[in-house]
């Protein structure tokens, strides 16, 4: 123990030297306009590559805080040099989850490994856990790879995921190593599937109010008429106070119509942690059903702690017939949303064991 504490003294007094930090800081992307940033990185990518395998040698508890900044700008230079930096870890614990490489199997150019999260204090992890993208997959060659939950155990909490990788090329798989990581998840999902909106499409009426914005986003058949870049400014409804709706977790803003279509719009409080989405369809007498014909997205208070995202949904229906349909909507939600830092890095020739893979 008084070993342990007399080293980890020495250790905080030892720090690479200021120019140094400085010259790597302004090399980061970001910190310099695109085009030097741009030119710096094609003429010097040796002297970045030394100067970082420096500090990541010399690395304390006082810049550990940057590493993973350091480590993606080696992976913007040289994806193989950055992972030999970094240091085998098949299983990490942060915020009360651990996780785990549990087994690999590598045939030729694909490699399938298996990853587990366990909720060791509390039930944050279910079997609707969704990492939704927050998830990142560093290793030093080109390929193409997924990420997908494949089971979850209910008595140990743990979820599983498969990662699959496929190199290009057909290139056999050996020899390097691979790290995923995850900074935060969803779970506690529900699902609502074509339930009806109790909405009476009979006393639809022209909007009293509209407004033109910048989406930051749309699809749809006909997306491509009324939105064609992000420079393009579409009408859409004013907001209103949420009236009634059956789904927990989205408001239910605004209907009307504008320039003889049916726009519908629903709204999310801060959406990024919760990903929260759906969508409408009509459905006449005979059951069959009407798609929209596009739908965008946009926000409001984009800078505070209260941004507001909306969904608006536009249908080429006359008004004049809509009362013979009914609106429906299959949406899905979220009620945990669980922050951490999860990292794993091993070897792939190490895990070549089929004796170890899931069935």
């Amino acid at each position: 123990m008084m070993f342990r504490e007399k080293y980890r003294i020495m250790n905080e007094q030892i720090s690479p030297d200021q120019e140094l930090v400085d010259k790597i800081t302004r090399s980061i992307p970001g910190n310099e306009k695109e085009t030097n940033k741009g030119k710096n990185l094609i003429r010097k990518p040796v002297a970045i590559l030394a100067m970082l395998s420096v500090l990541v040698l010399t690395i304390t508890p006082v810049i550990a805080k940057n590493a993973s900044i350091i480590y993606g700008l080696m992976y913007y230079v040289a994806p193989d040099v950055a992972q030999f930096f970094v240091p085998i870890q098949k299983s990490c614990e942060d915020n009360g989850i651990k996780m785990e490489v549990v087994s690999a199997y590598i045939h030729d150019n694909v490699a399938e490994i298996y990853i587990t999260m366990q909720d060791l204090v509390g039930e944050r992890i279910d079997g609707t856990i969704d990492l939704y993208d927050s998830y990142s997959i560093n290793r030093p060659f080109d390929s193409f790879a997924t990420c997908e939950l494949v089971g979850y155990d209910e008595t140990t909490k743990t979820a599983t995921f498969l990662i699959s990788i496929t190199e290009w090329g057909n290139k056999k798989i050996v020899g390097d190593k691979v790290t995923f990581s995850v900074r935060e998840f969803i779970s506690d999902k529900r699902i609502y599937n074509e339930i009806p909106i109790p909405v009476d499409l009979t006393n639809i009426s022209d909007a009293l109010s509209t407004k033109e914005v910048s989406p930051g986003g749309g699809g749809g058949p006909k997306i491509e008429e009324y939105y064609q870049n992000y420079e393009s400014r579409v009408k859409v409804l004013v907001p209103s106070a949420p009236m009634q709706f059956p789904v927990e977790g989205i408001d239910f803003t605004g209907i009307g119509y504008i320039d003889g279509m049916l726009h519908i719009q629903t709204s999310v409080v801060n959406n990024l942690t919760k990903d929260n989405h759906g969508y409408f369809f009509l459905r006449d007498k005979s059951g069959n059903e009407v798609q929209c014909i596009y739908n965008v997205s946009f926000s409001e208070n984009i800078d505070t702690d209260n941004r507001v995202h909306y969904d608006e949904y536009v249908f080429e229906i006359p008004k004049s017939e809509i009362g013979q349909y009914s609106l429906y909507g299959t949406f899905v939600t979220s009620g945990l949303y669980t922050r951490g830092n999860w990292q794993v890095t091993f070897p792939l020739e190490q895990m070549n064991d089929k004796s170890t893979h899931p069935n």
